[in-house]
């Protein structure tokens, strides 16, 4: 063994042929424990030469040769490791756990199926209406004894029921928006963002409703308006749309408030979709006079629904139905979500003079609306009329 380790000349005889080959096998076959180091001689430049032979397969993988300016003639086959590059963008995978910007066309194909509900629910009114109509039970026929026709109305009383169905949603509007603005109730079986959404597409559903409700009883008045159709277009745009526009009887009062209900009822739920140009700061200053839309409602609808004409249990129950919303109301200004809005003793209030007087006549006023309320209901005293009105005659007095 000695006498194998003491060769340091086949170094030249390994240019032979033959001489490389029984080295390698023997080296593979059973290595020589005794002279690790003169094995190591031997065998590193067969290691170098197979290293040379098979480098080209390390650099594929490597990041650096494929970024290198100077390709080498392995470019080749590193060149497919060029689109492993592209996969890098997954890195942005944390931006799915945001949640998406809502916008005013994700929820209008959200609101669809609200839409359908509200359709169906004006459908089953418009119904009640006819119906009543043609059994002459209905306060309507007694306000205005012409539109006993019930055929010859059917717009009007469908008009009507897009009103009737535009209060119903804007209550229920009113109502989710004063749930979410204050601390949630944990008895309630949805979650807070799926309520908000369906906050938004009642909004949305009332505001059409309202639109629709307009619409329609412009077209009862231009059907049948005697003059050329085109002075009969006019007249009923200038009557149903413009403040003023209508000058007969009690509809001087409670057309223009309806319209005053529509007109700020749109800008002010379409706010939302804007609020991150306006800053979220003025979106609720502004969303806070949604209730005001909502209060213009009723009052148009007590003066000039005719199916609340008068005293009964028909208009008792729309002053029964506000009897939640301003109980939560009340609860909402008392116990605020926002620190910020919370009513301190006046030497300890953040806020000025005038910010502390404001808040303190918003409680006031939730208090003695609750208050009014509830003495409607227990006296009965709904300020419904007790007889026919002295002036019931309309413009469109079709005979």
């Amino acid at each position: 063994m000695q006498a194998n380790t003491e060769q340091p000349a086949p170094e030249p005889e390994r240019t032979e042929p033959p001489a490389p080959e029984p080295e390698r096998t023997e080296h593979a076959a059973a290595p020589e424990p005794e002279s690790p180091g003169r094995a190591s001689e031997r065998v590193v430049p067969q290691r170098t030469e197979l290293t040379e032979l098979t480098a080209p397969e390390p650099t594929i993988p490597s990041p650096t040769t494929a970024s290198s300016p100077s390709p080498s003639p392995s470019s080749p086959s590193s060149s497919p490791a060029t689109p492993a590059t592209p996969a890098t963008p997954a890195t942005p995978a944390p931006a799915t756990d945001r949640p998406a910007r809502v916008t005013l066309r994700s929820d209008l194909r959200a609101s669809v199926a609200d839409g359908l509900l509200a359709l169906v629910i004006t459908a089953a009114i418009f119904v009640l209406l006819y119906a009543r109509i043609k059994a002459k039970t209905s306060m309507t026929v007694t306000v205005m004894p012409f539109m006993a026709d019930a055929g010859g109305f059917w717009v009007y009383f469908l008009s009507q029921a897009f009103g009737w169905s535009a209060l119903l949603w804007a209550w229920g509007t009113v109502m989710i928006g004063l749930l979410l603005s204050g601390t949630r109730p944990s008895w309630l079986p949805i979650s807070g963002p799926r309520l908000e959404r369906l906050h938004r597409t009642t909004s949305l559903n009332t505001m059409a409703l309202m639109a629709a409700h307009a619409v329609f009883f412009a077209v009862e008045l231009f059907r049948h308006d005697k003059d050329a159709w085109h002075a009969a277009l006019g007249m009923a745009f200038l009557e149903a749309f413009v403040p003023g526009g209508y000058t007969s009887g009690t509809g001087q009062i409670a057309i223009p408030v309806g319209q005053a209900a529509l007109y700020l009822a749109i800008p002010l739920g379409l706010l939302f979709y804007v609020r991150h140009r306006i800053g979220p700061k003025t979106w609720r200053i502004l969303h806070r006079f949604v209730i005001v839309v909502y209060v213009l409602s009723i009052w148009h609808t007590l003066l000039y629904g005719t199916n609340v004409w008068y005293d009964g249990w028909f208009r008792t129950s729309i002053w029964l139905l506000q009897l939640p919303i301003a109980a939560l109301l009340l609860i909402r200004l008392l116990r605020p979500a926002r620190r910020s809005e919370r009513l301190r003793p006046l030497g300890t209030h953040p806020g000025t003079k005038t910010g502390w007087s404001l808040r303190l006549t918003g409680r006031i006023f939730a208090a003695g609306l609750l208050a009014l309320i509830v003495a409607v209901l227990i006296t009965g005293h709904d300020g419904g009329r007790q007889e026919p009105p002295a002036d019931t005659s309309s413009t469109h007095n079709h005979d």
